[in-house]
C-alpha cells in the first residue's frame, strides 16, 4: 500500500471541518501533480461524496479519480479509452461502481468499504498517471 493511499483513507475518516469526502480524498492526494491547490479540488470534488449525496449514484471515489485522471493526462483530444479503463479497473477490483451497492445497503452485503473504494481508486490512479 503506497502512502498516498494512506493519505487519502486518513482524509477521509477525519472528523469536523477537516473531514474530506471520498472524492474529496482520492483527489487531493494528487494536489501537486495535477496543478490544482488542495482547496479547488475539495470545492470541485465536494458534491461527488456518497454516490453524488443519494447513494444511487457512482462512487465518489472514482468520481475523485477520473477527475484527476482527466486533469492529467488530457491534452485536447477525447481520453474516454484511459476513462473506461480506470472505471473497469475499479469495478473488477471493487466489484461494482454504484455506492449504494459497494455499501451494502439494503442488501446487508458490503461488496467494497468506503475506506477500501478510496484506496483501490488511488491505486489504480497511480496506474495510469
Amino acid at each position: 500500500m503506497s502512502s498516498r493511499q494512506d493519505k487519502a483513507v486518513e482524509l477521509k475518516n477525519r472528523t469536523g471541518d477537516s473531514h474530506y469526502n471520498c472524492a474529496q480524498a482520492v483527489a487531493c492526494v494528487f494536489a501537486e501533480e495535477a496543478g490544482l491547490s488542495d482547496e479547488t479540488l475539495r470545492k470541485l470534488g465536494a458534491g461527488f461524496g456518497l454516490g453524488m449525496g443519494t447513494m444511487e449514484a457512482t462512487c465518489g471515489a472514482l468520481c475523485g479519480a477520473q477527475m484527476i485522471l482527466g486533469m492529467m493526462k488530457y491534452q485536447g483530444k477525447p481520453i474516454r479509452k484511459d476513462a473506461a479503463e480506470l472505471y473497469k479497473a475499479f469495478t473488477e477490483k471493487c466489484g461494482g461502481s454504484i455506492c449504494r451497492e459497494l455499501k451494502g445497503a439494503g442488501t446487508g452485503k458490503v461488496l467494497c468499504s468506503c475506506d477500501d473504494c478510496v484506496r483501490n481508486a488511488v491505486e489504480i490512479l497511480e496506474e495510469r498517471v
